[in-house]
């Protein structure tokens, strides 16, 4: 993503294009509603939102590069998130940034149209080299998950949980808020000692110790070679290697195990199987429970009206963070996981459980900044390192969409 500097910063002029851009890009955030967007550029400053509301969200945009307003005409929300990764712009507070443009959904849509569409078509074409083959996915997870366990260290709670929490109360610590989650799950599921448990999508391993711990036998897959590493030293750390059987197969190599299990748990993983493998990921599903048997899915989505626009465009997490990745909508779960494929669902919203545990992951992340930094600017994944721990410093924001739950009770003799 490296370019050199626009020639205007030398000449003091700015290009057609950049005007063009600015005029432009300007105009569509001065219909801001919903905070102050405070503009500073070359000694000048302009406020291009200024609502009434007392408390409003503010933010500060210091420009440094004019580049920034043609990134944003041509790229819309990725084009403006690569500048910032060159440095041609930053702000006093992202997460406040991201606040307002978020609620103010018109505006952001705006962005997204007119010229920004002109760099989809090359997107698109990447995103589909991209896919989720059994050899792809091997590709993409590693490409994100094997960046390094250290890495994820520094911004996860103990357990390395990496999903939403649960707060059971809003004074809890993130690594309580982690574990009443794991709860939760296990809850839900009606999870007793002696029952056979697979889960799809190891992480670092927090469910299958947890689940073990309640008695259970797990057996958990990952297709990440450091997750794995980490995960096989951790069950034998705890002394549960007896009770977890470690396996690294892709979800769709399962059937061939032959066996069915009482329960079957797969958290925030659905997000590397992407749109066109939805029907084989609840098929498999289906086939690995046991008659009466329970499922549980938990994902962050996205909205059903959204999906269309969602699925049209390339965003930065998929080009830049999680290749082949993909946040599925409800209504495209439902599809995919009705029968013959699963049998009865139903499903629930764990509203707005990401700030909270964003916030409390702040004094971890902030300890670990520097350290951060240096790792992800050595290993080319700056917007990563950077990024993550910008937002937990400071605190996000989920709409109540942002994480739910999906059961699925399996049919007698449920096969796909």
């Amino acid at each position: 993503m490296t370019l050199a500097p626009s020639p205007s910063l030398a000449t003091g002029r700015d290009t057609l294009a950049e005007r063009l851009a600015r005029d432009g890009v300007q105009s569509r955030l001065a219909a801001v509603r919903s905070g102050t967007i405070t503009v500073h550029e070359r000694g000048s400053v302009r406020t291009l939102a200024s609502p009434a509301t007392p408390g409003a969200l503010s933010a500060t945009l210091r420009v440094h590069d004019p580049r920034f307003w043609v990134e944003v005409a041509t790229g819309g929300a990725l084009g403006a998130a690569e500048s910032s990764a060159r440095g041609e712009w930053d702000t006093d507070d992202l997460t406040a940034l991201i606040r307002i443009l978020a609620r103010d959904r018109d505006v952001l849509t705006n962005l997204e149209r007119g010229l920004a569409r002109l760099r989809t078509p090359a997107l698109r074409a990447l995103h589909a080299l991209r896919g989720n083959s059994l050899r792809g996915s091997r590709r993409n997870i590693a490409a994100h998950y094997d960046l390094g366990n250290d890495f994820f260290a520094t911004f996860l709670d103990r357990s390395r949980m990496y999903s939403c929490a649960i707060w059971p109360r809003p004074e809890a610590t993130l690594d309580e808020a982690a574990a009443h989650k794991l709860d939760v799950v296990c809850d839900k599921i009606g999870l007793r000692a002696g029952h056979s448990v697979l889960e799809i999508g190891t992480g670092w391993g927090a469910f299958a110790l947890h689940a073990a711990r309640r008695g259970a036998h797990v057996t958990t897959t990952t297709i990440s070679v450091e997750q794995a590493r980490y995960a096989r030293d951790t069950f034998t750390a705890a002394g549960l290697a007896d009770h977890i059987t470690l396996l690294e197969h892709d979800y769709r190599d399962l059937p061939a195990l032959g066996v069915t299990f009482d329960r079957v748990v797969s958290i925030e993983m659905i997000e590397a199987v992407g749109y066109d493998h939805l029907d084989e990921y609840f098929s498999v599903i289906g086939r690995m429970l046991a008659p009466e048997g329970l499922a549980l899915v938990q994902a962050i989505t996205i909205p059903d009206r959204d999906e269309t626009e969602y699925r049209r465009q390339v965003d930065f997490i998929q080009k830049h963070i999680f290749p082949g990745s993909a946040l599925p909508s409800l209504r495209a779960m439902t599809t995919a996981s009705r029968p013959p494929r699963c049998g009865s669902t139903r499903s629930r919203t764990w509203p707005r459980t990401t700030r909270a545990r964003c916030a409390s992951g702040a004094p971890a992340s902030a300890a670990h900044e520097s350290k951060s930094r240096a790792w992800a600017s050595t290993t080319r994944s700056s917007a990563c390192g950077s990024g993550t721990s910008a937002i937990a410093r400071r605190g996000s924001w989920n709409a109540p969409w942002g994480c739910c739950s999906w059961c699925s009770r399996g049919r007698a003799r449920a096969r796909a």
